[in-house]
């Protein structure tokens, strides 16, 4: 591997990217491996070509996301099964204003909040096992943690027991959704990551839909047989742990960990039949950029993983988790963890078939977006999905205060509607910021982190909303929403002033634009160095 002259020239590396506009050709391809950029050359194929000529690599982290399904179910039965006549017959601790069984607002909220808890403590402890040891290691403790889980869901008859299966739940699913985007934007192509990294989300969302539809089926035919919408958890489990077995370990984890012929080997099985690729020339690419994070953060003192709070690192982290935090505060877990019982309350005849729609919606717009996200980018689609969002909430808090009636409900599901959109646009992009933003050197602790932060929010949301929903609590009803109105309408507004735009971007012109202190909005207008070099080429053609 050539050797890097840039520990020679650290002052190099802050640059201001405009810089270097009047240099040569050769001064331009020498400034571009200097700020850790190396041409693979797959640069200026376009999408197409690029799912053609990578189509098993395409597969591989199209098969990683899978795993956001079990995600999804999980979530998805935990929030809605506690409107499951025979869920509450099991597990009531109390009764209601007619005598019949009933979970106290206390132990609802007791069960949201440690799911919560559970996905902080994966996410930010695994990342440290994700580091050390590799992403394959930390994905089968993540998939131990959730068989875990479901055994205790499958057994359970008293209400802590069921507490303790949804803190297994929670560690699980939370290392679940820091590992996944992180492998994905460590092994996808450029040109294609953000297709692929929305196709998490979009198996999370296959997963949130399901589970209403398993419940909904069951109160119909079996109300009192709630256990068999848990049962069939076991059918995902399994597919996940083949899939686990079958991805190899990132390429490039093993060159952070000097692991070249490790990483050569997973480089072959990944990009296996992609005619003219130079196994030893691509590994280049990786540990350039590797190589050039190093040098900076030791120039700069920040070598510690902790660097994620300090500097521009903490911009990235900070912008790493503003639109998955910027949900909580919008209203995310009063509209997806407790949809069904966020509509029983309201007065909605059939709660799990509005919940059923609303996740319908949820799967057309993911499919919009995946197809869109790498030509028109992820920012826009975001920061107007947070704003969306805003609105909704806005609206369905104005139906609180009009006296109900069918009308009113038709508009509470028509808003509900709207507001999937928003939580759409933003949740498949946020959870791509949450794996992409973050330098290659501190991927895992900044993806980890970022989406704790998140769950933050969730921790305080799932304490909140059975109170704020509950009959026997403060009742609310709709106008709970006005309360997220108030709340998020800062969090949508800053998002135009926080979230940039990765499109096409590798790791190392991340770099690059972070380091120059390039504005947020101005990423997708500012050229790199390695844009520069690949631009003065085809010109000199």
């Amino acid at each position: 591997m050539a050797t890097s002259p840039y520990n020679e020239k650290p002052d190099v590396l802050h640059e201001e990217v405009h810089h270097t506009a009047e240099l040569g050709p050769s001064d331009v391809k020498d400034d571009a491996y200097q700020k850790g950029q190396l041409a693979t050359g797959y640069e200026t194929l376009t999408i197409p070509q690029t799912i053609r000529k990578f189509k098993w690599c395409f597969a591989i982290c199209f098969m990683a996301t899978f795993a956001g399904a079990t995600d999804g179910y999980q979530i998805g039965i935990n929030g809605n099964i506690i409107a499951n006549p025979g869920f509450v017959k099991q597990f009531a601790t109390t009764v209601d204003a007619t005598g019949a069984p009933a979970l106290s607002a206390s132990v609802l909220s007791a069960i949201g909040t440690i799911q919560s808890v559970g996905q902080i403590i994966g996410m930010t402890s695994v990342p440290f096992l994700a580091s050390r040891y590799g992403r394959k290691p930390a994905m089968f403790l993540l998939w131990a943690i959730l068989a875990a889980s479901v055994i205790c869901e499958s057994t359970a008859k008293k209400w802590q027991i069921w507490f303790l299966a949804k803190l297994f739940s929670g560690i699980g699913v939370g290392s679940l959704q820091f590992i996944t985007p992180t492998y994905v934007s460590e092994v996808a192509p450029t040109r294609v990551r953000g297709f692929l990294l929305m196709m998490y989300n979009f198996w999370f969302s296959v997963g949130g839909f399901f589970a209403p539809v398993a419940l909904q089926v069951m109160s119909t035919y079996a109300p009192d047989e709630f256990r068999i919408p848990i049962y069939t958890q076991w059918s995902q489990i399994g597919l996940m742990l083949i899939i686990y077995i079958f991805l190899p370990e990132s390429p490039m984890w093993c060159a952070s960990r000097g692991l070249e012929e490790k990483a050569k080997k997973n480089m072959r099985r990944i990009y296996k039949g992609v005619e003219g690729f130079d196994v030893d020339e691509q590994y280049q690419a990786l540990a350039l950029t590797i190589e050039h994070e190093k040098a900076v953060a030791a120039a700069n003192g920040k070598e510690k993983w902790y660097a994620i709070f300090q500097g521009q690192n903490l911009k990235r982290t900070i912008a790493s988790t503003w639109a998955l935090s910027s949900q909580q505060v919008l209203g995310l877990t009063l509209f997806y963890t407790y949809a069904s019982y966020f509509f029983k309350t309201a007065g909605i005849a059939d709660p799990f078939a509005v919940t059923c729609i609303t996740n319908g919606i949820q799967l057309a717009i993911i499919l919009i977006v995946a197809a869109s996200v790498d030509f028109f980018g992820r920012r826009n689609i975001c920061c107007g999905g947070l704003t969306t969002m805003l609105v909704a909430v806005t609206l369905i808090g104005i139906l609180g205060v009009v006296p109900s009636n069918n009308a009113s409900n038709k508009l509470l599901v028509f808003f509900s509607c709207i507001y999937i959109v928003g939580l759409q646009c933003s949740g498949s992009t946020g959870w791509g910021f949450v794996g992409e933003l973050s330098s290659q050197r501190l991927r895992a602790y900044t993806a980890g982190f970022a989406a704790a932060i998140s769950c933050v929010g969730g921790v305080i949301m799932n304490v909140l909303v059975p109170y704020m929903l509950s009959t026997t609590a403060w009742n609310w009803g709709l106008k709970t929403a006005f309360f997220y109105t108030g709340l998020g309408a800062p969090f949508a507004i800053a998002s135009w002033f926080i979230i940039p735009e990765p499109k096409g971007l590798t790791a190392a012109e991340l770099d690059e634009l972070f380091d120059a202190g390039v504005k947020p909005w101005r990423f997708h207008k500012t050229k790199t160095a390695l844009q520069k070099q690949i631009e003065r080429e085809q010109n000199s053609i």
